[in-house]
């Protein structure tokens, strides 16, 4: 039976880090397709959903990374893949970090993690952390800098990584703009580039 006070706990941590929003039925419904319930995955894989709820109140586990409007937490499919590649959840934030040279950053980056927040992703591992952070800042200062008269090549290259980026986003909910507070990446680096510059066409 689940502790129901490990739940709310779980749920009163949530809402400390992404604020109190209302979800949707269509929020439900692009996080029910996205996404599974804890308790639902934690049965399929033999696992003790209590036991995963103490792994994120300790810091040990990300947070869900939505809470369903009836209360169910939602979390990736693969929310145990990276704890199995560090050897134990006790080992991950060691093997996390180290993805990064320096430790600051590697830090930050465990701390997002664990908010949950990294729903930006089809899977959270840091090499896909890292590419999505590298992507971003290159289409934001391709767009900033944009000529007035693009070549062909240079749109190309623009595309290619606007379509890689594409790749490793999901969609994001209404919600999403709510918790963040303003547009997600997908709107300014992958939305507002095709839209600015599409293939083929002038500059807007």
């Amino acid at each position: 039976m689940t502790d129901r006070t490990l739940a709310r706990r779980v749920a009163e941590r949530f809402r400390e880090v992404n604020g109190d929003h209302p979800m949707t039925a269509a929020d439900d419904a692009y996080v029910t397709g996205q996404f599974v319930p804890l308790e639902a995955l934690c049965a399929s894989l033999g696992r003790d959903a209590d036991e995963a709820r103490r792994l994120m109140l300790e810091g040990l586990l990300p947070l869900p990374g939505y809470l369903r409007s009836d209360g169910a937490e939602m979390v990736p499919r693969d929310l145990f893949r990276l704890a199995e590649a560090a050897g134990s959840s006790e080992r991950l934030r060691a093997w996390f970090t180290a993805h990064w040279e320096d430790r600051e950053q590697g830090e930050a980056e465990w701390a997002a993690y664990l908010s949950g927040q990294y729903v930006c992703l089809h899977s959270v591992t840091p090499a896909h952390i890292r590419r999505k952070d590298e992507l971003s800042a290159e289409i934001a200062g391709a767009l900033e800098t944009a000529p007035a008269e693009p070549s062909p090549e240079w749109r190309a290259a623009l595309h290619a990584r606007v379509d890689e980026l594409d790749a490793l986003e999901p969609a994001f909910t209404a919600y999403d703009r709510l918790r963040f507070g303003g547009p997600t990446s997908r709107d300014t680096c992958v939305d507002a580039a095709r839209a600015r510059f599409p293939n083929g066409s002038p500059a807007a």
